[in-house]
Parts: C-alpha cells; sequence; structure tokens
C-alpha cells in the first residue's frame, strides 16, 4: 500500500471534513464527554488534534529548509499545549482545529519534492522520511475521530485506510488476517489466524475494537504494546 505523501493528501484533506463535521455538531457541554483515551475528555482531543497538525507543520519545515525543528519542544510541553486547550469552548476549538489543519495543508504544498526524503523524528522520537508526515497525520485523524465516541466508527474509514493500518510497521503483526470471503490481507508466521471484515481487524489491532466482530484464536495485543 502506498504512503506516497502526493497520493495520502486528498485523503487526508476527506478525512479531516469529516472530523471538522463532527465537530461541529457538537454543543459546549459535549466536550466534556470521555473520549476512547483513558483520562482524555473531547476537549483533550480536539486540543491535542490542533497542536499535533502544528507538529507536523514543523517536522515539514524541518525537511523544507534543513533546520531541526522539533515536533514538540519537549513531552511535557506537549502534555501541557493539550491541557491548556482542553477547557475552551466548542466555537474556539472547532476554529483551532480548522485553522491548524490548513497551515499542515499550506506546509503540505510548500514541500520540494527533494525534501520529502528528508529525515526528520516524530514526537516519540521515531526517524521517518518526511514522506511519512502525511501518513501519520492521516492516522492521527481517522483513529482519533473514532475515539471521539460521536458515532463515527471504523466501519465509516474509507475502504484504503484500514488496509494501509494492518500493512504499518507501528501496527502489531500480533496474528494471520484474513477477510471473510478467504482472502488473507497479512501473514505472520507461527501465528494464530483471526478472521473478519477490514476494518474490524484495523479497528481491534489498533484499541478501538474489542474483537468481538471476528472469529480465530485472537492473541492478548498487550504483548505487543
Amino acid at each position: 500500500m502506498t504512503a506516497d505523501p502526493l497520493v495520502l493528501n486528498p485523503e487526508l484533506e476527506r478525512a479531516t471534513s469529516r472530523l471538522l463535521a463532527t465537530i461541529a455538531s457538537f454543543s459546549d457541554p459535549d466536550l466534556a464527554e470521555p473520549t476512547l483515551c483513558a483520562g482524555w475528555t473531547r476537549g483533550h482531543m480536539l486540543s491535542h488534534l490542533a497542536r499535533n497538525a502544528d507538529a507536523y507543520v514543523n517536522l515539514l519545515t524541518w525537511a523544507r529548509t534543513g533546520v531541526r525543528t522539533p515536533a514538540y519542544e519537549s513531552p511535557e510541553a506537549r502534555d501541557e499545549g493539550i491541557k491548556a486547550g482542553a477547557d475552551r469552548p466548542l466555537a474556539a476549538q472547532l476554529a483551532d482545529v480548522a485553522a491548524a489543519s490548513t497551515r499542515l495543508a499550506t506546509a503540505i504544498d510548500a514541500m520540494p519534492p527533494e525534501a520529502w526524503s528528508v529525515t526528520v523524528a516524530l514526537p516519540s522520537g521515531t526517524p521517518i522520511p518526511a514522506a511519512r508526515v502525511v501518513w501519520s497525520r492521516l492516522c492521527e485523524v481517522e483513529l482519533h475521530h473514532v475515539d471521539l465516541c460521536a458515532g463515527y466508527t471504523s466501519a465509516d474509514w474509507p475502504d484504503a485506510f484500514p488496509l494501509r493500518l494492518l500493512h504499518d510497521p507501528a501496527t502489531p503483526h500480533a496474528a494471520t488476517l484474513v477477510d471473510p470471503d478467504g482472502t488473507v490481507l497479512l501473514t505472520v508466521e507461527n501465528a494464530p489466524t483471526v478472521t473478519g471484515p477490514v476494518h474490524a481487524l484495523a479497528a481491534w489491532l489498533t484499541g478501538r475494537g474489542d474483537g468481538t466482530a471476528l472469529t480465530g484464536d485472537l492473541p492478548n495485543l498487550e504483548a505487543w504494546k
């Protein structure tokens, strides 16, 4: 599955539009509701999504200019930024996510072809080529949209997204994965076989599903964290 940023960027734009539509449907009290991320309200999640977009702008600036520009100043600064924006009213949250997403889209458009091969570092410290930034942001948007518990589920993901997730190195390769029609989606040697819809397999492997829609000997994913 391709991770070409120029191919994935239109998918990111569509995913962002869907996310913004969900955010716009909230009321101020809705932002205090919990999400699938332990300890985070929807307000925390929206604050994170805005600051994450700005973090990726920093990485693309690094790749484009050659000046090391970390995603965040520090892990503490990341956490403080999320917390500082968590309790804002809906109008401020929506405007922030929209503006930060636009800044990232502008940074993507400004990238010269040669800059996509420059190595930068994710907030975790993992080195990646800048070309992976668009895929990383797409994952943030699609996964956290589900995390908002607002009616958007893995079944709403475009077909190509969970397929890419299954093959992503960051996704636990804990089982051989098979579609209900018998198509082998991913082979893992000396591992159990798990069968189910592609979106349900990807949701289970990324902690957005409990595996009830799947069949087979599901391994304990805790060992893969």
